[in-house]
């Protein structure tokens, strides 16, 4: 590898594509490691980044990242997010009790089923309804056919007006008892991936397609992150070993590719951070994210998406979302070298071959699907040099 300067303002564990150490081989694997791997449709390539972002974090729908942001400002904003410019979190601490659990979760339910807004309240409404026209030919009186019908509009009515209130004013709760850890998270400025067996480095790990079926046969697929040396991660009660899931809200397979190329943007600090909503608020306290923005290269004001979701509503993020998810389809993610190969030996015997067309490959897996090789990563000067294209 290149000897890269270390960009300033960080630790100097933190990971750099330029910079990836010699590591030892991979041990073997055991029974369970090599049924494992009869789930993994690939293992994906480091560095070389396409700088594409997964659709579900280029545009978030407005309740999930907006309406937060608008409620707590960008300082209470910035510890009470998912990721910010010093970590991806992964576990969520909530100073709560089991019986607070226990009723929460059943008012989730109920609230959110029975709801008039995104739940079961107009088809309940609807039913009892045709049932109230055949009870006025049979009751008593009118009122007594109508009181079902109003009772169960009632409940339904305060049933949706306690979800918005939950919807809007579990925020405030959320600041007050609960956080995103930094305990088990992908932390940037240390290059380190901290869990509950230990911490270890971000070159470490990974990324593979993992495919699943359900009964029907219909596919599904999932990024998993995993470290390689499985000997020193393994969970001490399950024996599994230490991986991270990152799921995207799309059937699309490159929407996976898409989320490692981000993570790894993320955590690769001679890149600027992913120009993504939830990151924004936090660009102006990453050196080199600062660097590259004072320079000109984002080409996009400082308050891009926070103005842009002050004004845009659900339908226009829906077009706009679906237009994203066409370029990440499109987006050349196969038989990328891979830099990994130069720093691990016998990398490369294993995964070395991939499907050429990545989407092709998750709807038909057994049918005329061309596999290619990756070329060797002789260098990784032009992955440094990219930065996000996602505009």
């Amino acid at each position: 590898m290149t000897d890269a300067v270390q960009p300033e303002g960080y630790e100097e564990t933190a990971f750099t594509a330029e910079r990836i150490p010699r590591q030892a081989s991979p041990p073997p694997k055991g029974k369970l490691g090599k049924l494992g791997d009869a789930f993994d449709m690939a293992r994906l390539p480091w560095g070389h980044y396409i700088g594409v972002n997964p659709s579900q974090f280029e545009y978030e729908y407005s309740e999930s990242w907006y309406m937060p942001y608008e409620y707590m400002g960008e300082k209470d904003f910035h510890d009470y997010n998912m990721v910010n410019e010093v970590r991806w979190s992964k576990f969520v601490d909530e100073d709560i009790s089991l019986i607070y659990r226990f009723f929460r979760f059943w008012f989730v339910v109920l609230t959110h089923g029975l709801s008039f807004i995104g739940g079961g309240g107009w088809f309940i409404t609807g039913v009892v309804a045709v049932c109230t026209v055949l009870f006025l030919f049979a009751g008593d009186t009118i009122l007594a056919a109508l009181t079902p019908l109003a009772i169960v509009v009632t409940i339904c009515g305060i049933c949706t007006v306690l979800r918005r209130l939950f919807e809007t004013q579990s925020i405030r709760f959320y600041k007050s008892n609960k956080n995103w850890s930094d305990d088990v998270a992908f932390c940037r400025r240390s290059g380190l991936v901290k869990s509950f067996q230990g911490n270890f480095p971000f070159y470490e790990f990974d990324a593979f397609i993992e495919m699943a079926a359900d009964m029907k046969g219909n596919q599904r697929h999932t990024l998993k992150v995993r470290h390689r040396y499985p000997q020193f991660s393994k969970d001490k009660r399950s024996g599994l070993p230490l991986e991270f899931t990152f799921p995207t809200d799309t059937g699309s397979i490159a929407e996976r590719y898409a989320m490692w190329d981000m993570l790894s943007r993320f955590m690769d600090v001679s890149q600027p951070l992913p120009d993504i909503p939830r990151l924004e608020p936090f660009r102006h306290l990453d050196p080199t994210t600062r660097a590259y923005d004072e320079a000109g290269k984002r080409g996009r004001p400082a308050t891009y998406w926070r103005d842009l979701y002050a004004k845009v509503d659900e339908k226009e993020l829906k077009r706009l979302r679906d237009e994203h998810h066409e370029k990440v389809n499109a987006a050349p993610w196969g038989s990328r070298p891979d830099l990994m190969a130069q720093s691990v030996p016998g990398y490369e015997d294993s995964y070395t071959a991939e499907p050429e067309d990545v989407n092709a490959y998750a709807h038909a897996p057994t049918k005329n699907v061309r596999f290619v090789e990756r070329p060797d990563a002789a260098s990784s000067e032009s992955s440094s040099d990219q930065q996000n294209t996602q505009r």
